[in-house]
């Protein structure tokens, strides 16, 4: 093959040409993320019973939908809560890879077989089915910048012009709006009700009646009398629309011709819908929405039609009113990616220099050179192809590739120079000469290096995808490489080279070198030499290294992903249970003050929320959005988000009046909004509310213990006292009081009732009828309220009810249909997640009375990553051995290059050890590619030292001279590589916890797999030919005598 091109390359550069403009094509094409989709799809179903106690809708709602969602096809595990709010939230996580689209649909369909069972409230309510994403992707936020706009105005006008819109932008999987619509109140006055004895049922049906849409037809339709002129709608009431059209309602008529009208028992205004949630910015009234990401949706191409929305909205705000975005994900997307686009060309230059020194002419530079855009961008090709992003995998795939892909051109040109100056042919006669030595080598190469990767790509779950961008891409850019490597480098090799140009001159710098390598060469000759003579002594070297790798990969703590400063942070607040909205306020205020002094010269914003937090909604919760200021603006190690969140901890643990926790977003945010550990503690055993609480609460007391574990906290909202109303249903009964009358009552004047709908400007709004807000304050107000029995009298509520205060829970949670508590967490400093896990197991093994722990999330991808490890490394060695066996038609010369792999795992672990590094899915890539370079170096031995061995060299002098002979090819490829990794190593800035933990594990195994590589390797090959092959060693040791070394 390498032949034919030689004679044709014009041919060779049409190939290449043409492969480099099906990347470009490509690279216009693909779409650019942060990481693929690693997150497994999930489908939420909410639902709102008002009123309800948390055990009311855990029973008559949660626990009947979780009972029908069987027999999903992939479903991977299913959390639900039920708060004192009526919230029922149920999420359902699918296994990665299946469609969220047929997912949804199935829980639709199953999720109708429970609607029915559901209370009718419930029912009227609706229940929302929506591909969801636990973690929001960016929040936008209303100001009114003058003042005159309060948060209500604020909230009304995004929910009326900008929620819809902004619901139906593709890649938008949902909107959470902090602050909610206007609606019709109308609040009533108990003593006034009395006063005209009537009851908020009354009210109620007054209202339903009245504010209605009547269709009265028209006049003339057909069939019509004969003759029939006139023909015209007829329009009569429509719905009512100002707060005056409903005080004028009118609830009784008296028999003297009085009417008493609504205004007589009740205020009626325009207020809020609900005003569960407070939302500020920097420290101003404001109204927020988080954009939620939809699964499987790409999050900066989402973004931007979300920003050109918004500012295509901005003109039409009212006066005084502008937008900010105070949270975004995506801008450390296109960072990152940049960062490891400079990061991938200073790898190209500094490979450029690395050839340069080594073959010391430009001609000779070019060539390898030359197969860099060609191999990158067919690689880009192939991604498009796959189906694949552009994210960080990927482009650091690509780095990683540079030194690889260069490797194969430098082994052609090296070569062809070595013959054209040791033989003195012609460039073309001395490629043809080369290709015919090397070809075989080249493809092992690539068969070796593919045979690492390939088995990656057919890993499941999260992992599994992490690890397939790197395969896919590796490989493609290592047969890619191959492919030129046997086209266009012959090609330029015999077209560019000159005869004058292969002698390595010894004079100026580049003689300086070259004087310095061939003494160099010479000690490491003699080096082999003494190695190769004194096997037991080495071996028992390399046996002590072997047993250095073991204990030192034992020590290297677990993990998934790096933490990853992303220029965003949540601090979760939470009071005390029964806290009021005002009380959290004052602490979110506290927080917002915090960052804006302590922090200023690191936080750009803060976008407090009172009302709502990710581990639940009441008024006792809170959340605050921190933005960051720009990298460029925070340099320093001090200034990075971690940093940050460490010293707000230690400052927010001198807040007595709430729990405060900063927490840094993990690096794929699709995961979860925190990092650090994340599960479930399961009540297995049946055991009660009561004795889980204890469980937990005696869980979290060991944690604060354990030095393992910076902070433990619970997610979810905390018991708290509730008032108890005990109604004497036989008492009552006397009294001719139905339950449904006692019912409505308390559901109308207490919890609010939802009516039906007003005009508001066009927009169809809610109506609704409560108690003013001092006749449902405290237990007392109870006695104001009256309910009519059969007789059609008012009958006092203490006439037959008693009260209590009891303790009770706000939220309940349930893991896999199991009543269930979440814990979240953070290891200590320079503790990894892997080991706070492991602790966490530990201590709720030490828990008495059958509980369990189920990791969720984030913590369940590390936990199945960890163990996917061991399985990944056997599969690849094992790949690399039959590809080995099969390309030498042997199974005992690959045993010699297997045992090189230690030598660069060692290496690997060394740097992970110094730098800090855990044993995550980047570790692992790196951990495989170092292999797959060791493995690469010993081939170049071993295949020239079976060749001259097999020509009737004795074995010594074979292995010796073979190992000096590809010496100088295998460092100048091996310090192409480390230099094309060092930008990986010393990056900083977005996205850099990435990079430098591939590229550590990549430098520090590449640097000891050459150093130590290069001498044990020959080693191997003498050992084995020794062992398994002693006849014609026998036969050649007698032909001929050992060359002394040099």
């Amino acid at each position: 093959m390498a032949r034919y091109f030689i004679d044709r390359p014009v041919f060779a550069w049409v190939i290449s040409i043409l492969i480099m403009g099906i990347g470009l094509l490509s690279i216009l094409t693909l779409p650019i993320a942060q990481y693929p989709e690693i997150a497994p799809p999930s489908v939420s179903i909410s639902a709102n019973y008002p009123g309800a106690s948390a055990e009311t809708v855990a029973n008559t709602v949660t626990q009947i939908i979780e009972q029908q969602m069987t027999g999903l096809d992939g479903m991977r595990y299913m959390s639900s809560s039920s708060t004192s709010a009526g919230t029922a939230s149920i999420t359902l996580t699918f296994e990665t890879g299946t469609d969220p689209d047929t997912a949804q649909v199935q829980v639709q369909n199953k999720l109708a077989q429970a609607t029915a069972l559901l209370p009718e409230t419930v029912q009227r309510q609706g229940v929302r089915v929506q591909k969801s994403s636990s973690s929001f992707m960016m929040v936008i936020a209303l100001i009114s910048e003058d003042g005159r706009l309060d948060q209500a105005d604020l909230s009304d006008y995004m929910n009326s012009n900008l929620v819809d819109t902004f619901s139906r932008i593709t890649g938008v999987g949902g909107v959470q709006v902090f602050g909610a619509q206007y609606a019709m109140r109308i609040w009533l006055d108990p003593a006034k009700l009395s006063a005209f004895e009537m009851t908020p049922s009354d009210v109620v049906s007054a209202v339903s009646s009245q504010n209605a849409q009547i269709s009265a037809g028209a006049f003339g339709t057909l069939p019509a009398v004969d003759g029939q002129q006139l023909n015209a709608t007829i329009t009569a009431q429509s719905l009512l629309s100002t707060p005056d059209d409903f005080r004028n309602i009118v609830l009784r008529a008296e028999a003297d011709g009085g009417l008493v009208l609504l205004r007589d028992v009740a205020r009626v205004e325009i207020g809020a819908e609900n005003y569960s949630t407070i939302a500020r910015f920097n420290g101003k009234p404001s109204s927020g929405m988080a954009i939620q990401l939809a699964t499987g949706a790409n999050a900066l191409d989402t973004s931007e039609l979300v920003k050109a929305k918004i500012s295509e909205f901005e003109q039409y705000f009212p006066e005084g009113v502008s937008y900010v975005i105070p949270y975004d994900t995506t801008p450390f997307v296109q960072i990152s990616i940049d960062e490891v686009v400079k990061t991938l060309i200073e790898a190209i230059v500094l490979v450029f220099f690395v050839m340069l020194l080594f073959l010391q002419n430009i001609r000779a530079t070019l060539i390898p050179t030359f197969a860099v855009p060609v191999v990158i961008l067919g690689t880009f090709g192939v991604l498009a192809l796959a189906g694949f992003t552009i994210n960080t995998l990927t482009m650091l795939a690509m780095v990683l590739a540079i030194g690889l892909l260069v490797d194969d051109a430098i082994v052609v040109v090296e070569n062809v120079e070595r013959i054209i100056e040791e033989e003195g042919l012609s460039p073309r006669e001395a490629t043809r000469k080369s290709m015919g030595q090397i070809t075989g080598a080249l493809i092992g190469i690539a068969l070796v290096l593919s045979a690492v990767f390939v088995p990656m790509a057919f890993f499941g779950g999260s992992t599994g995808v992490i690890y397939r961008q790197f395969s896919i891409t590796i490989v493609s850019a290592m047969l890619l490489s191959v492919v030129v490597a046997l086209t266009l480098t012959p090609a330029l090799c015999a077209t560019l080279l000159r005869t004058k140009d292969a002698s390595h001159t010894k004079r100026g710098p580049f003689g300086l070198f070259n004087r310095g390598f061939d003494k160099v060469t010479g000690g490491y000759g003699s080096t082999v030499g003494f190695v190769v003579r004194r096997p037991f002594r080495v071996g028992i070297l390399y046996l002590a290294l072997g047993g250095t790798v073991v204990w030192l990969f034992m020590q290297t703590p677990t993990g998934f992903l790096p933490d990853e400063d992303q220029g965003i942070m949540l601090t979760l607040i939470q009071a005390p249970t029964g806290a009021t909205a005002e009380r959290t306020l004052e602490v979110v205020k506290d927080v917002e003050n915090y960052f804006h002094t302590a922090e200023a010269e690191n936080v750009e914003s803060t976008f407090g929320v009172v009302g709502f937090s990710f581990s639940g909604q009441g008024q006792n919760m809170g959340l605050a959005f921190v933005r960051m200021k720009d990298w460029e603006e925070r340099p320093r190690p001090e200034q990075s988000v971690q940093a940050v969140a460490g010293r707000a901890f230690g400052a927010f643990s001198q807040i007595r009046d709430a729990m405060v926790f900063p927490v840094v977003p993990p690096a794929v945010v699709e995961l979860g909004n925190v990092s650090g550990f994340d599960f479930y503690l399961q009540a297995q055993g049946n055991q009660t509310h009561e004795q889980l609480l204890q469980a937990r609460n005696q869980l979290l007391g060991m944690a604060a213990q354990s030095p393992l574990i910076a902070s433990a906290r619970p997610s979810g909202l905390e018991d708290a006292a509730q008032f108890n109303l005990d109604i004497d249903w036989r008492a009552a009964g006397a009294m001719g009081v139905s339950p449904t009358n006692v019912g409505n009552l308390l559901q109308i004047a207490w919890a609010g009732q939802y009516v039906n709908d007003f005009n508001d400007n066009g927009r169809i709004k809610r109506v609704y009828v409560q108690g003013e807000a001092e006749s449902r304050a405290t237990p007392t107000d109870l006695r104001k309220w009256r309910v009519r029995n059969a007789n059609g009298d008012l009958v006092p509520f203490a006439n037959f009810t008693s009260e209590s205060w009891q303790f009770g829970p706000q939220g309940l949670n349930r893991y896999n249909g199991i009543p269930a508590m979440q814990i979240q967490g953070s290891p200590a400093p320079g503790v990894t997640t892997g080991e706070a896990m492991a602790e966490m197991e530990r201590l709720v093994a030490q828990i008495p009375g059958g509980f369990s722990l189920s990791w969720t999330g984030l913590s369940l991808e590390e936990r199945e990553s960890g163990g996917q490890a061991p399985l990944l490394y056997a599969l690849s060695l094992a790949a690399i051995f039959l590809c080995l066996a099969a390309l030498y038609e042997s199974w005992v010369i690959p045993i010699a290059v297997m045992l090189a792999m230690p030598i660069g795992v060692l290496g690997t672990l060394v740097a992970a050890h110094l730098g800090g590094f855990e044993n995550g899915v980047f570790f692992q890539v790196g951990l495989l590619t170092v292999i797959g370079l060791t493995g690469k170096n010993a081939i170049l031995i071993v295949e020239f030292a079976r060749d001259r061995f097999e020509a009737g060299e004795s074995l010594l002098h074979a292995t010796i001279e073979a190992a000096r002979q590809r010496f100088r090819p295998i460092i100048m490829t091996s310090m192409a590589f480390t230099l094309g990794v060092l930008p990986l190593v010393l990056s900083t800035g977005a996205g850099s916890g990435g990079r430098t933990a591939v590229g550590s594990a990549v430098f520090g195994g590449t640097v000891s797999a050459t150093l130590l590589g290069v001498v044990f390797v020959p080693l191997f090959f003498v050992m084995i030919q020794r062992l398994f092959n002693r006849k014609m060693v026998r036969e050649h040791e007698g032909k001929t005598a050992p060359a002394p070394a040099e």
